[in-house]
């Protein structure tokens, strides 16, 4: 299911070097300490931001091969992107799978970039001091838990987490997941357009945007937003029936992990936002 091209490494080679140069940029900038944002010059040919995957592997899987072919069938060549907006983890069955498929080379002529949400800001938390953020395991914490072989006692959950269980824990996850996990960005900006797990506080410029906003923040405030003058922004975090497009804001998130259904929004200069969706099961 993946495409072959010479071309390939080019494409994915330059992208990589304009994120990474979008990174560099955002560190040096005023303000930047406030969240971690980066930052593209030009849109790709093609961006696909796929909403909250919570780790549904299979699901994923799927959407990357519906965006590959989709690819395909516009006759992309040049560099393309797919942008993950936050909550890879929790809920779903299969976390650890997830995040080591995040791990491994995007498809041939793509990268990935892959946001911080709401779910992994707890896990990172909790990795580091589990007794003072025990309520991740509330929020699907046990789910992520368990697919990395982590079970609770029948009787008692996860009590322990001061003592044995933590050693248990640094044990059971990568440190290469941990990494991962801890170098998400916050969001990513290209051009006029910003790709975020929950949405931003349309007062403030990106610049200034606190990291709760990006990864908990309320969504529908963009849609009261007294000014225009504010980018559009691609998110999830609230779950939709459907894709939902407004002139402020794209919605991607539906509910795949109670859904069977998760979704994504292609994006292409000059072109109206076109949604993907696959299936567990028939809808």
């Amino acid at each position: 299911m993946r495409p072959k091209s010479r071309q390939a490494p080019m494409v994915a080679g330059l992208l990589r070097t304009m994120i990474g140069a979008g990174q560099r940029r955002q560190a040096r900038a005023p303000g930047a300490a406030t969240a971690r944002i980066l930052s593209l010059p030009t849109m790709p040919e093609a961006v696909y931001a796929v909403g909250d995957v919570h780790g549904c592997l299979d699901l994923y899987r799927r959407m990357e091969d519906e965006v590959i072919a989709d690819a395909r069938m516009l006759g992309v060549s040049g560099p393309c992107l797919i942008v993950l907006l936050g909550d890879m983890v929790d809920r779903g069955p299969d976390s650890a799978g997830m995040i080591r498929h995040l791990l491994s080379p995007a498809p041939d002529g793509f990268e990935r970039v892959v946001l911080r949400g709401n779910h992994e800001d707890m896990m990172v938390a909790f990795l580091n001091d589990p007794a003072a953020t025990r309520r991740w395991l509330d929020f699907g914490g046990k789910e992520t838990l368990m697919s990395y072989g982590l079970h609770p006692d029948p009787e008692h959950g996860f009590t322990d987490l001061a003592g044995r269980f933590r050693a248990r824990l640094d044990a059971a996850i990568p440190d290469a997941h941990r990494a991962f996990l801890a170098r998400t960005p916050f969001a990513l900006q290209v051009e006029n357009t910003v790709f975020c797990h929950a949405g931003l506080d349309p007062a403030r410029p990106l610049s200034a945007q606190q990291p709760a906003e990006l990864i908990w923040g309320d969504p529908d405030r963009l849609d009261s937003a007294e000014t225009d003058d504010h980018p559009m922004v691609v998110h999830g975090h609230v779950i939709t029936p459907d894709v939902l497009i407004t002139p402020r804001r794209i919605n991607v998130d539906t509910g795949a992990y109670i859904s069977g259904v998760l979704s994504a929004v292609r994006l292409v200069d000059r072109q109206a936002p076109f949604a993907l969706s696959v299936t567990r099961h028939p809808r």
